[in-house]
């Protein structure tokens, strides 16, 4: 016996009551739903967007088919072509026994966690120092970054951890506190550089930067102590330097002008005694030719520089008769000097 469910007057079917009556319109209807969900989907998959920092490696059925420039591409749809984005121009960097947290207020804000286990190493003297440092790096070759290697980021920080222990281990503590600073930054890099070079990974080290280096806190005044002695002892010998700079060219000078004035000396003396060689050659020429002219000559110039050197000449009678001056040789040669 069957019963017949009336709807009520003025009530809308339900889906029961369309899919009895229209079944193939309703399938119809469903596969039109999904065809469209398919077409959208294919659309939205044939076209992807590579920003200007990045490298779009593509990979076809699994196997890679090409390496596409920033901008907008098409692929084949339906995961058929597969993108993955690398990151080639932008630097990246590991850091190590710091990290860091973004930035608060405008300023670069540091995790307050401790890691020791990478910062604290051993140098070749047998101290400890705690050393922060940088790795700067970019991915040079995408392919390989992604595929020659399973961790190609982790086998960095391995790689620049163990590089970093051997070269400061190879250098006393003073010289990784102070001055072997860039020295270890080059040469690590270098090394770390090689290594990832024979590894394939596709990775290309900029630089190696040292952040803090610094004893570990409980040798930390000792050290402070032997930091200040050294650059005391420093500052001696840039003031020892520095005198030593003044006074050997001074004294170098000196040395020049004693040389400067004797040479003139000598070559005075010598033009002097040329001179004086000459003029007694010339007055022994006249002397052979007319010697009596010529003593006569000599007499009186030798009398004439002589005289008025004399002064007065005063003589005194016996019968006390005021002196009488014989030659008033000093008047006459003050009135020669007077004249012009």
């Amino acid at each position: 016996m069957s019963q017949s469910r009336s709807r009520p007057a003025g009530g809308s079917p339900n889906l029961q009551e369309l899919l009895g009556k229209s079944p193939k319109k309703s399938a119809s209807l469903v596969l039109g739903a999904i065809a469209f969900l398919i077409l959208l989907w294919g659309i939205t998959s044939c076209f992807y967007t590579v920003q200007p920092e990045q490298r779009a490696v593509v990979k076809r059925f699994g196997a890679v088919i090409d390496i596409t420039d920033p901008g907008l591409h098409f692929r084949l749809p339906f995961g058929i072509d597969q993108v993955q984005l690398v990151a080639t121009e932008r630097v990246l960097k590991q850091e190590f026994g710091f990290r860091t947290e973004g930035e608060r207020g405008g300023r670069t804000a540091y995790s307050g966690k401790q890691f020791e286990d990478e910062s604290l190493m051993l140098t070749g003297d047998l101290n400890i120092i705690d050393l922060e440092w940088v790795v700067q790096y970019r991915i040079s070759d995408p392919i390989k970054f992604l595929y020659s290697m399973r961790e190609p980021t982790r086998t960095l920080r391995d790689i620049s951890e163990s590089v970093m222990r051997r070269v400061v281990g190879n250098r006393l503590g003073s010289d990784v506190l102070t001055v072997g600073r860039v020295d270890i930054q080059q040469l690590g890099r270098d090394e770390i550089q090689q290594i990832m070079d024979r590894y394939d990974a596709g990775i290309h080290v900029i630089t190696v930067e040292l952040q803090d280096v610094v004893p570990p806190p409980a040798v930390q005044p000792a050290f402070n102590e032997v930091n200040e002695a050294r650059q005391e002892r420093e500052r001696m010998i840039n003031e020892a330097q520095k005198r030593v700079n003044q006074e050997i060219p001074r004294a170098q000078g000196q040395a020049m002008r004693t040389i400067a004035e004797a040479e003139g000396y000598a070559t005075e003396r010598v033009n002097r005694a040329l001179g004086e060689s000459s003029r007694f050659s010339a007055v022994l020429t006249e002397y052979r030719q007319a010697p009596e002219v010529t003593r006569s000559r000599l007499y009186l110039e030798t009398l004439n520089e002589v005289l008025p050197k004399i002064g007065k000449i005063l003589v005194v009678q016996d019968d006390q008769v005021p002196p009488v001056p014989l030659l008033n040789l000093e008047q006459r040669s003050r009135s020669q000097e007077a004249r012009p």
